[in-house]
């Protein structure tokens, strides 16, 4: 028929839909056909990770929302209520609470497993900008949601987080004023982030959207750091990596089952099962574990403003970073005096990480500011100067050469203007 699209696809109903509205075309071209490096390691499969549990937010938080009261005086005790009297509660809270720590866990190892293999550089930097949009996206509503319980973390925790925004001169005050919408944290703080953690998920989907639409555009980067050169370096997305993300996603769904069903409560923090009392300030006040290394980052610094804008400065120089990265070679595989940095970065963050949920004295300060140092001059020194200074290994003729037998290049071509791409 004249203006209908031709489908190959044989089931007549589906075949009817996808002349009139070629989605299952679209499917097959992006997700089935799509031509994708034959030599992916079990590191990509986080990507694929991530997408799923952010459905499995999406669908717990929809539930739990018909069944949360926003409002100081009933909020703990719909939670509460949930836990106890709706069929179920206990679990869809379970799974939405540590949900958020395998969201961080999954988006964490996908973004260290980028610096390492270099797939932020030419031409996927748009595609790494929206992932870093992904994850600010990601912590602003985590920060929200944690509020929501209304427990003693939860308020003296949103109390202190969003005071920092009074260390700015002039705009400070207005800022914090608007946020808690009043004078203090209060009624309409709780409402406004309960809309707002509500939303923002869905707005990280559509991120999540462009950040796949540019990944399909620019191809997958792979540990080799190098472009396919022909059909012998792909390989039809599915099956082979629709079967290695099942089984990724198999043992993903068994630690998140254990944490769930074993100690569902070992990331949290024990103050937030008390109701929050603003007249009552819990000794030691720290945010959930995925915001410990930026914590310490803030507290490193004796002065308010210039330890709120390390802490803001950690993640903005994650978008400049395709432009810090001055090597032509992606890879840190062939990049021998760069690979011993990146795993000392990688231990400085886990080490941020332990000293934010310590308190700030004694030699937990002093590790923080080596911490954060470090962790600036990393990207700021140590990536732009080496990138100029190393000589890398020689690079693979293709990616399949490796696998056949095939021998590198020489060292005077490992810089060809195609891997300088």
């Amino acid at each position: 028929m004249v203006g209908l699209h031709k489908s190959d696809i044989p089931n007549p109903l589906l075949r009817w839909i996808d002349e009139r509205m070629p989605v299952f075309t679209m499917m097959q071209k992006e997700y089935g056909a799509f031509p994708t490096p034959k030599n992916f390691n079990y590191l990509w499969n986080f990507g694929a990770l991530a997408m799923v549990n952010l459905v499995v937010m999406i669908a717990t938080g929809i539930v739990l929302a018909m069944h949360y009261t926003p409002h100081v005086s009933m909020a703990f005790d719909s939670v509460e209520r949930i836990m106890r009297d709706v069929n179920f509660g206990w679990l869809l809270r379970y799974i939405h609470m540590n949900g958020a720590s395998m969201f961080f866990i999954v988006v964490y190892i996908h973004v260290f497993r980028g610096m390492y293999y270099g797939s932020y550089k030419n031409p996927r930097e748009l595609l790494w900008i929206l992932g870093v949009v992904i994850l600010l996206l990601m912590m602003a509503t985590a920060f929200m949601g944690y509020v929501l319980p209304w427990g003693q973390m939860s308020f003296w925790g949103a109390t202190v987080i969003t005071n920092l925004f009074s260390a700015f001169p002039l705009v400070g005050e207005h800022i914090v004023t608007w946020l808690w919408g009043g004078f203090s944290v209060d009624n309409a703080t709780l409402n406004r982030f309960y809309s707002l953690h509500y939303l923002l998920p869905f707005v990280i989907a559509g991120v999540v959207f462009l950040h796949v639409v540019a990944l399909h555009i620019t191809g997958s980067n792979n540990p080799l750091g190098i472009e396919p050169k022909g059909p012998q370096d792909t390989i039809p997305f599915h099956p082979y990596y629709t079967i290695k993300d099942t089984v990724g996603l198999g043992v993903y769904a068994i630690v998140f089952a254990l944490l769930v069903f074993f100690v569902p409560n070992y990331l949290g923090h024990p103050d937030n099962y008390i109701p929050a009392n603003p007249l009552v300030t819990p000794p030691h006040i720290v945010p959930e574990w995925y915001f410990l290394p930026y914590y310490a980052i803030l507290r490193a610094v004796p002065d308010k403003l210039g330890g709120v804008l390390l802490m803001f400065g950690s993640i903005m120089v994650l978008f400049v970073l395709p432009w810090l990265d001055t090597s032509p070679v992606r890879s840190l595989r062939f990049r021998p005096m760069m690979k011993p940095f990146f795993f000392v970065f990688l231990v400085v963050c886990l080490v941020l990480g332990y000293c934010g949920a310590k308190p700030p004295e004694g030699i937990w300060v002093v590790l923080a500011r080596i911490g954060t140092a470090y962790y600036f001059l990393y990207f700021l020194v140590i990536l732009p100067v080496l990138g100029k200074l190393e000589r890398p290994l020689p690079l693979p003729e293709s990616i399949a050469a490796p696998v056949l037998g095939g021998g590198p290049l020489p060292a005077a071509a490992a810089a060809t203007p195609m891997e300088k791409a």
